[in-house]
């Protein structure tokens, strides 16, 4: 097969790429993105694999992640999104990806001409769909139940439940990097004025961000004595921090979690004053489909070793599009 799904969560296009974790039969490694569950045994491959292939703002992200000497441990060639890199007759290219800063989808051409696409996690909104022999996709949302039948305007009603926070004091969102920064940049584009508080980490993934062009508004590092001043006051602002520092960060206070997980309400309300706000980084399960349908693939393998519903997304695609489709690692 030209693409697979290993038990350990490498995906592996062609032969010589393998996407999101160590596969030690392949010398080149792509990292798509920046998040925990597709940077598995990266360390491994900085160290066995010829090249580690990624987007510039995902080298920054990382160093701030993982610390600026973590990639120094091997190889690491960064490329733009259309920018091809070849190897051994196969060309591999970066194209955007809807979902965090720097994500990447991954075409792998080989020497006979067949076009090997990985998704990587996107959200289709945003997402250019490439044409693609062979196909393989996230499944994160991939049940008929994950669809946002909802027509609300989520970063609206984001904004109105924040404002709604702030005339009682600091308002607390929990969220993963990257989709942190983009609730700093709705509400700074919907011209909330209040201060932005958010701890080390998470700051300076922001001015990662901000190096790349997003505008997140005013913010200050938790540790700073301005910052902790205003929490310890209950000033109007809005504290930042990763989804797990939920259990022990603004215990009391009026806190938003920000969340895909979410598909009858754009808004739930889980305790007083806390709630789910519906803003996803991934598609649901009509977009899955859709970009297959753009796709117009011969051959899908949907990944099964991350989170999601890889083999309800299999079944639906082998029947609605008619083309082979597997769902790996099996089981």
């Amino acid at each position: 097969m030209k693409a697979s799904v290993t038990d350990k969560g490498a995906v592996l296009l062609g032969k010589h790429v393998a996407c999101d974790a160590f596969e030690v039969s392949k010398p080149l490694r792509v990292v798509t993105h920046a998040h925990a569950d597709h940077m598995l045994g990266l360390q491994r491959s900085l160290r066995k694999c010829e090249k580690v292939l990624m987007t510039n703002a995902t080298k920054d992200l990382i160093d701030v992640i993982m610390g600026p000497l973590f990639l120094m441990g091997g190889t690491v060639e960064t490329l733009e999104y259309g920018e091809a890199t070849r190897y051994e007759g196969e060309s591999i290219t970066l194209f955007p990806a809807e979902h965090i800063l720097g994500a990447a989808q991954v075409l792998v051409e080989d020497v006979e001409g067949t076009r090997i696409v990985y998704t990587g996690d996107f959200r289709v909104e945003g997402t250019p769909v490439l044409e693609a022999d062979v196909l393989v996709m996230e499944a994160t949302y991939g049940s008929p139940l994950c669809k946002r039948s909802f027509n609300e305007d989520v970063k609206g009603l984001l904004v109105s439940k924040v404002e709604e926070g702030l005339k009682r004091g600091p308002v607390y969102v929990f969220g993963y990097h990257g989709k942190l920064q983009e609730v700093m940049q709705i509400l700074h584009g919907a011209s909330v004025k209040v201060p932005f508080v958010a701890p080390e980490k998470v700051f300076h993934i922001s001015k990662v961000c901000e190096k790349y062009g997003m505008r997140l508004g005013r913010l200050m590092r938790l540790e700073d004595d301005e910052a902790k001043e205003l929490l310890e006051r209950k000033s109007p602002c809005v504290a930042f921090y990763h989804m797990a520092s939920r259990g022990k960060a603004g215990l009391g206070g009026f806190r938003i979690y920000v969340s895909g997980w979410e598909f009858s309400s754009p808004c739930r309300k889980v305790a007083e004053n806390e709630f789910v706000v519906a803003l996803s980084g991934h598609s649901d399960f009509d977009g899955l489909l859709e970009y297959v349908r753009l796709s117009r693939p011969k051959f899908v393998v949907v990944d099964n070793y991350r989170e999601g519903y890889a083999e309800r997304l299999a079944r639906e695609v082998g029947k609605r599009f008619g083309v082979s489709v597997l769902a790996l690692p099996e089981g």
